[in-house]
Parts: C-alpha cells; structure tokens; sequence
C-alpha cells in the first residue's frame, strides 16, 4: 500500500507506477473544512529521514466528494480513504458522508483509515494518545458505518499497546502504525527553527527500528490486522514488517526520492518468499520467534 501524504492525490504517480499491482493506495488525509496548512517551510531533510509540518493541507470534505471521489472510484486497485476531525462528532459525520457518497457508487473505495496521530495541527493527536477517549471515538465512528475501519495510531506515547487494544476494542478492523515521531530541526547560525511550525513529524528511514519495535509489540497485543508503516523502501524493510507482525505495510516518504519502490518491492516479494520456502504472504506473517 502506498501511505496516505506520501502519494499525493495518486494521479501525480501513474506515469510512474502501476497502480493495478498494488494491494492499495491511501490519498491524503481529508479534513471537513480546507486548511491551507502550516506556514513554510514545511520540510525539512534530516539524516535518513524527512521532517514535515504540512498540517493537513487540503480542499475540504465537499470538494473532495466532488472533484476527487469520482477519480478514486475508477482507480485499478482497491483506495483507503484517509480523514480527520478536530472532534469526535466530526469524524462521525465525515465518515458517514464518506460511506454514504461510496454506497452510491463505491467503486475501488473499500476501506477508510482514520487519522488520530498528526502530530502537525493543534489537537491532532488528542484520539490517539488517550485509551479511553480512543475507543470511545472508535466505537462512535463503527456505530455510525459499516464499510471496515482502520485507525492510524500515533508513536508519540508511552505504549502503543495500550492505544491499539482501545482502538480493537472501540471496533477498528485495523490498526495502521506508525505516523510519525514529533521532532525538530534548527538552524543553530540563525538560531531559529528550521520548519515554520517549529516542529514536525520525522519519517523516513530514520524512524523505521520504532516503527518495527512497535509493530510487532502491537502483532502481539490485539487481534485484528496490524498494518505496518515506517521507513519502509526496500523489499528487506517490507519482509521484517510481515515477519515482525503485520498483515502489509504501506510505503511513504520513499515515494519522494524513490517512486518506483513500491513497483520494486511488489516484484521483489515471490523470490523473498522462496529464500524463505514460503509459498504465500500470509504463511510468514509474525513467523519471528
């Protein structure tokens, strides 16, 4: 799968990848109202890895049910919706408005991922760092649709385990981690912070040991699938994701300096398969003793 902001609105990518043979792609993240995001600069490289203070930059629920849905239903492959609220009752109305605008037509459209971990706009994360009011954000939003419902969970915690157990508990059919790990830059000449939000979310390969250190605490600690994300740009990375726990993982900052890691990865896998004797994804998964 590709990560939701890391793949654009997906059409920027076409010429380069072919979609048909991904497991799915995840666009940027939706919001009810449009943000214009974070004042610049909004990126910042570091060693192995990409800052961002994006803030959720978007057009808004309404022009994306108008203007980009229909896109996304004709797509060759399955599309998980990514959005966020500023509140509980606005996720249960923007997932509503979703599943209601997909039974229409759903088309490629068959899951949406809910975002409870930016850690670049204000209240961001609140969902994502509380068990309580987790699950009960979960469980309204699974009340209120029926099409599967993953929860993007936040490394910005002291156990993620905790999280993921109310996310199963709330009702999520999966758990996505990890968004990714609030840090800085600074340039120590001017003495200023390198991003115009002062900090940002650090992903990359930088960040991929704790996005594995987790996965696989989370493999062990619920149920339901386990979706891996972090650093992933190699078929090695994805293969100790599967091994460590997770049911498939999604690909993000690699999307920027690498475009066709994904088309890399997805021909790379049956020979990974074989140094392993395996004859399927499913028979590897948390195989790490």
């Amino acid at each position: 799968m590709t990560a939701s902001g890391a793949f654009g609105n997906v059409k920027e990518a076409t010429d380069l990848v072919d979609i048909s043979k991904l497991g799915a792609v995840v666009p940027k993240t939706i919001t009810r109202a449009p943000r214009q995001g974070n004042a610049p600069p909004r990126t910042v490289e570091t060693t192995a890895g990409l800052l961002n203070a994006i803030g959720l930059d978007n057009d808004g629920l309404d022009s994306f049910l108008t203007s980009k849905l229909p896109y996304y239903q004709s797509l060759p492959c399955p599309v998980v919706i990514s959005f966020a609220g500023e509140n509980a009752d606005d996720y249960v109305s923007m997932a509503q408005s979703l599943e209601n605008a997909c039974k229409q037509d759903g088309g490629s459209i068959v899951a949406f991922e809910m975002n409870i971990s930016c850690p670049n706009v204000a209240h961001g994360t609140d969902f994502g760092k509380d068990p309580a009011l987790c699950e009960k954000l979960v469980s309204s939003v699974r009340n209120a649709i029926s099409m599967p419902l993953f929860v993007k969970l936040t490394p910005n915690v002291s156990d993620i385990t905790v999280i993921a157990k109310a996310a199963q508990n709330g009702g999520a059919d999966a758990v996505c981690l990890i968004n990714t790990v609030l840090g800085m830059a600074i340039d120590w000449k001017n003495r200023r912070p390198r991003l115009g939000n002062r900090m940002g979310g650090l992903s990359g390969p930088a960040i991929k040991p704790i996005a594995l250190r987790m996965v696989y605490q989370v493999a062990h600690a619920v149920t339901i699938p386990v979706i891996g994300i972090g650093g992933i740009e190699t078929i090695d990375d994805a293969m100790e994701f599967l091994v460590a726990g997770a049911t498939a993982f999604e690909v993000g900052t690699a999307n920027f300096y690498r475009p066709t890691a994904t088309m890399e990865i997805v021909d790379a896998l049956p020979a990974a398969l074989d140094v392993l004797g395996a004859n399927s994804v499913k028979e590897i998964i948390g195989s790490c003793q």
